[in-house]
């Protein structure tokens, strides 16, 4: 092996490249990139947009050109890759330029899902997703002229553009199809108990309602959900994401929403890696494949991309699903299937509230509102778990939680140790 390929430099490609010359490959890595942008977080543009984060601090691993100048790269920038060849191993760039590779690695992360709404306006209308959305946006709250705004999507990325017009004093609507707040991460009473505090904000809830068209007035835009009509200064769309793959053709590897990667990141091309946010990884819960859309797992998989490229035993058995948010002065921490039934543990103390079920002697799902400190046990002990260790939580670890709110009995319940009376329902 050669020369290396890179498609997309986020955080799976530079932890891949890192890790290809810290394990001492010397052969050529070269980049391609459709901005001229170094690695960036997604989820942090909500707070340059505002005004809580600098410029530099999206970019955790520095500019471009150190990245380069460090890791001995070449960067090939602001053209998108249009084909991969597998079969005659060459990149092809939009410019028409194409490169030969050896090894490859898919990591060209995700886009925002726009629907395909018929007349879509082109001004006032935005997402959240690179640097330049949030730049953008920043802008336009920067002028001061938003009043109205509708925030489309309950999720991760809707929750906090809504505080992004809340704290500019706009009058928010964040609206979803689905019945209460974070569908994918919180069972509904929890997403009701979510969605009681944010209201308590001042921020608008509508759940239940599909969008159906965005169109222009001279008073603004209109925001149809169905025989409903709200006014709007700015509507955001934060629907959700889908893997950039549209360069892929029939001598690629196989694709089921995400490129389907083995324990080693490898696809179905021999040669041909994949990791990141395009990457449909193993869930240790499902045993299935799934796009996992997390920094840290897109970094793991970088990692483990360059081992294997470089024939080490590397391994990485996949994630727990899993998310962690801060919004509006409150926490929300879930982990697991956020569909799983059995049995149901509640704890309440104060504002910090405990909701999880247990199946067949595992934790197959837990949401935590306002208590992020004892997250990081609870997701270590599931995912030992799930991975075969049937060890209880440890004495350290046992610390963390008794100092945090939670109690021997609830403890015990959470390592599936029965209690007489029953589960707690506090």
């Amino acid at each position: 092996m050669k020369n290396v390929a890179i498609l997309g430099f986020g955080c799976a490609g530079y932890h891949c490249a890192m890790s290809l010359r810290s394990e001492g490959f010397s052969g050529d890595i070269h980049i391609f990139s459709d901005t001229d942008l170094p690695p960036y977080n997604p989820m942090l543009t909500t707070y340059y947009a505002g005004r809580r984060l600098p410029w530099k601090g999206l970019f955790p691993f520095g500019s471009l050109n150190s990245i380069a100048r460090s890791l001995r790269l070449t960067p090939h920038t602001n053209s998108a890759v249009k084909r991969l060849d597998c079969k005659e191993r060459l990149v092809v760039l939009e410019n028409g330029t194409s490169f030969p590779f050896d090894t490859a690695l898919i990591s060209t992360g995700a886009r925002v899902f726009v629907p395909p709404i018929p007349d879509l306006p082109e001004k006032n209308v935005y997402v959240m997703r690179t640097p330049n959305d949030a730049k953008v946006l920043r802008e336009r709250l920067d002028k001061g002229d938003v009043k109205r705004a509708v925030v489309v999507g309950a999720s991760m990325v809707g929750i906090k553009v809504a505080e992004l017009f809340q704290r500019a004093g706009c009058h928010c609507v964040l609206a979803d199809l689905a019945p209460s707040l974070f569908p994918l991460a919180a069972v509904p009473e929890v997403g009701e108990e979510l969605a009681g505090r944010v209201e308590a904000k001042g921020v608008e809830l509508k759940f239940g309602v599909g969008l159906s068209a965005i169109r222009e007035t001279p008073q603004g835009l209109r925001v149809v959900f169905g025989e409903e009509s709200l006014p709007a200064d700015a509507v955001v769309l934060a629907i959700g994401t889908r893997p950039n793959l549209d360069f892929l053709d029939e001598t690629g590897p196989q694709v089921d929403r995400g490129v389907l990667v083995n324990e080693r990141m490898e696809t179905s091309v021999p040669g041909v890696y994949a990791a990141g946010d395009c990457s449909s990884g193993y869930d240790i819960q499902s045993g299935r494949h799934q796009v996992i859309g997390l920094w840290a797992n897109a970094g793991y998989q970088g990692v483990t991309a360059a081992g294997a490229m470089l024939g080490h035993p590397v391994s990485y058995p996949g994630t727990l699903l899993h998310n962690i948010t801060h919004f509006m002065d409150m926490d929300f921490i879930g982990f697991g299937d956020v569909k799983a039934q059995g049995e149901i543990i509640r704890w309440r103390n104060e504002g910090f509230f405990l909701y999880a079920v247990r199946r067949e002697g595992k934790l197959a799902l837990v949401n935590i509102v306002d208590n992020h400190i004892i997250s990081g046990v609870i997701k270590s002990f599931m995912s030992r778990k799930f991975l075969g260790n049937c060890e209880p939580i440890s004495p350290m670890q046992r610390v963390i939680l008794l100092r945090n709110g939670l109690n021997e009995d609830v403890i015990r319940l959470l390592e599936n140790t029965e209690l007489e009376g029953g589960l707690i329902h506090g």
